[in-house]
């Protein structure tokens, strides 16, 4: 057959082809076969024969290679490589020659590789293709690293034979032996593992180690069980040479409108004999109609020490949450049940508000014929405390509630702001807040009965933004800022559990109520002064500052001493924050007395780059005893993480306290990633102890094999040495 111009030559392709490799006259259009390659003829036998760069193209698989010899009688391929069959998205088969059906489904391919999902490959001399479902390998080895001819892999499974059931996604190997750097570790008379392309299906997961100088050496060999599409169960046996014994379960179920979420463990150890510890977590979250969500979260822990000694999130007050809420653009609202139990040191459950209710409505709206915006908040609220001893420890003035004082409240806000323009760039704004709150307050000597409270207050404030850009291109933002507020001295006294620690930052300034809860009020007429500065540069770092205080017409005694707002005259308010482009950022936030004495300071310090990434804090706040407080407390505290190369990570963190001179806490952690394995080393210690937790070492240590399920990631491919 003379050779063609190519162009004329595809068209000649295209319809032997199709009438060559067609199943049947009745197929349907997407059954047929279509074939591109340089040189196509038909032998004396019939035979067509296609060589030259041939591709084939049927039902969703390319098939590459150098010749192709279509048998039609026996409708077979023979096939010279180098071959390459994709089948599908994610396996992809190569070999040096190959003897096919013509749909590809059944076949024998030599000297043969199996790839899938360009993660897990299987090679073997000879590789079966049946029905169009298994690939058999014998004598096969599998391994997501990468060959090099100078060094066997750095993990790999040598079998008499392998199975890949693409239709399940399941891989199965009869006498495995797993290797590591050609060392034989393990042995497995059978192994069934997912493949790389499967998200989820039951069997055991791959094990970790931990060590603690409480629980011992211990290993973990979780098994995930598949309860049907929506629902699956996590079964983890953890032994440990302390003669420890624990089951964790994790329980899982998706819904149509949500998702709930089990956690759990019994353990059986040396640190309570005799005892059955345990935990249990509940989460979930749900789709209500009009727009509603429905959350829930719960947690119960057999003892203080539990959490901690088994490495889970720790707490010691138990809190479980019930919320149904909506949120819409100018409207949000909230109902909710909340349980408390405590399980830290010295408290007693009986004295706390272990059942607490809460519905809340706020909405925004415009003011109507006075301009500006306007917001209402309407609000109940409810505790209960299963003590009934009305005594009240240190009395009415006290931070200290009666021990069994039981509160149920109604509150109801309204507040209001209009801005102006004025000459010279001035902007003036006018505010106005008013509310009002009725109790009913049992089983305390200091408050009873039903009081109520009715409070409003109203501001004048005005700016003066100055702006100016530099010959630089910077730009540079003044803005001074006076705040006159009236509200009413007021003689209320009402309990108050829910505003006790107050915050003063430049985030509330220049508020009407710095209180963060509805309980307190803040009182009397005050003048709120400050000042801010703003610069933005062209290079890309933004600094901004603050510095403000309050003074007040008359004390009256509202705030502590630690807050920074008691007195006449509030503390001093130095805020400055500052990023950079190379990912730096630095938050800094005083408070200093008329002293110039610091009361309270904040610092955060955040990097990230590239190959780094560093959060450190410092905190100081003084010491006081109306915020439960009776000492000192300064506490320095980083997290940080520096790649080392390509594969490798080191981790460390540490919280310090400066005012006791120790560490709290501390630990180290390295890990190595590559396109085949990953590695995670990580070793604390917690230095902090009580009458039920004891200092304690951590030691863990996970190997997650890349290539089996859709876990982790692969990570950069390493490179063969010459």
């Amino acid at each position: 057959m003379p050779r063609r111009p190519r162009r004329h030559l595809l068209a000649t392709l295209a319809t032997l082809a199709l009438l060559a490799l067609s199943p049947a006259p009745a197929a349907q259009a997407q059954d047929m076969a279509a074939l591109v390659a340089n040189s196509v003829r038909i032998d004396a036998a019939g035979k067509l024969i296609a060589e030259g760069g041939v591709e084939v193209f049927y039902q969703g698989r390319t098939l590459r290679a150098a010749r192709i010899t279509y048998d039609r009688g026996a409708d077979r391929l023979a096939i010279e490589g180098p071959i390459t069959l994709v089948d599908g998205a994610e396996a992809i088969l190569v070999a040096s020659q190959a003897d096919l059906a013509a749909d590809l489904t059944e076949g024998v391919l030599t000297s043969a590789r199996l790839v899938l999902n360009r993660e897990l490959q299987m090679a073997a001399n000879q590789i079966q293709r049946i029905g169009g479902r298994y690939t058999q390998l014998d004598n096969a080895v599998a391994s997501s690293c990468r060959i090099c001819d100078t060094a066997p892999p750095l993990w790999e499974i040598r079998a008499r034979r392998v199975v890949h059931d693409q239709q399940e996604r399941q891989i199965y190997f009869d006498h495995a032996q797993f290797r590591v750097s050609g060392l034989p570790i393990l042995y497995f008379p059978r192994l069934r593992m997912p493949d790389p392309t499967l998200a989820r299906t039951s069997g055991v997961l791959m094990p970790s180690v931990r060590t603690t100088s409480g629980l011992g050496t211990g290993v973990k060999l979780p098994y995930f069980l598949t309860l049907g599409p929506h629902r699956d169960l996590t079964i983890t046996p953890y032994l440990s040479t302390k003669s420890g014994r624990t089951v964790e379960l994790r329980y899982r179920q998706a819904f149509a409108s949500g998702e709930i979420e089990l956690n759990g463990a019994l353990s059986r150890d040396e640190l309570r004999p005799g005892e059955t510890r345990h935990y249990l977590t509940a989460t979930g979250n749900f789709d209500l109609p009009r727009g509603f969500q429905l959350s829930f979260d719960g947690i119960l822990v057999s003892d203080p020490a539990y959490l901690l000694d088994y490495g889970l999130p720790a707490a010691d007050r138990l809190t479980s949450r019930v919320e149904v809420s909506r949120t819409r653009r100018n409207e949000y609202i909230s109902g909710r049940l909340i349980g408390i139990r405590s399980i830290r040191a010295g408290e007693v459950n009986s004295t706390l508000p272990t059942v607490i209710t809460d519905m809340t409505y706020h909405r925004r709206f415009s003011g109507g014929p006075l301009g500006g915006e306007a917001g209402l908040r309407f609000q109940t609220h409810g505790h209960y405390r299963s003590a009934t001893d009305p005594t009240d420890p240190d009395g009415i003035d006290g931070p200290l509630p009666a021990l069994g004082r039981d509160v149920t409240r109604a509150s109801l806000r309204l507040d209001w702001r209009r801005n102006w323009e004025l000459p010279l760039g001035m902007i003036a704004s006018t505010l106005a807040e008013v509310s009002g709150d009725a109790y009913k307050i049992g089983q305390d000597e200091s408050f009873g009965g039903s009081p109520s409270r009715l409070h409003g207050g109203a501001a004048v404030e005005l700016r003066w933004p100055w702006a100016k850009s530099g010959a630089s291109g910077a730009g540079h933002v003044i803005e001074p800022v006076m705040q006159f507020v009236w509200a009413p001295k007021g003689t209320e006294r009402l309990p108050n559990e829910d505003s006790i620690l107050v915050e003063f930052d430049e985030g509330n300034l220049f508020a009407i109520n710095r209180y963060p809860g509805s309980d307190a009020i803040e009182r009397g007429g005050r003048l709120n002064l400050g000042v801010t500065y703003t610069r933005v540069d062209p290079a890309g770092w933004t600094l901004s500052t603050a510095v403000g205080r309050v003074l007040r017409r008359d004390d009256l005694g509202q705030f502590s001493a630690a807050s920074g707002l008691d007195g006449r005259r509030s503390d001093w308010l130095a805020a400055a924050q500052l990023a950079l482009p190379m990912g730096m950022g630095l938050t800094q936030r005083v408070l200093l007395d008329n002293g110039f004495q610091l009361t309270k300071s904040e610092t955060r310090l955040d990097l990230s780059g590239e190959r780094y990434g560093l959060a450190g804090s410092y905190v100081f706040l003084s010491a006081d005893p109306m915020e439960d407080r009776p000492a000192d407390i300064a506490e320095l505290a980083f997290d940080g993480s520096y790649k080392l190369s390509d594969v490798w990570t080191a981790r460390a963190q540490a919280r310090y306290d400066i005012e006791a001179q120790r560490a709290n806490r501390a630990g180290l952690g390295v890990q190595f990633r590559n396109e085949c394995v990953a590695v995670d080393l990580s070793l604390s210690r917690r230095f902090t102890s009580s009458t039920s937790v004891k200092p304690t070492t951590d030691f863990g240590l996970s190997v997650d094999l890349v290539g089996f399920g859709a876990g982790t990631g692969a990570g950069p491919a390493r490179s063969c040495r010459r």
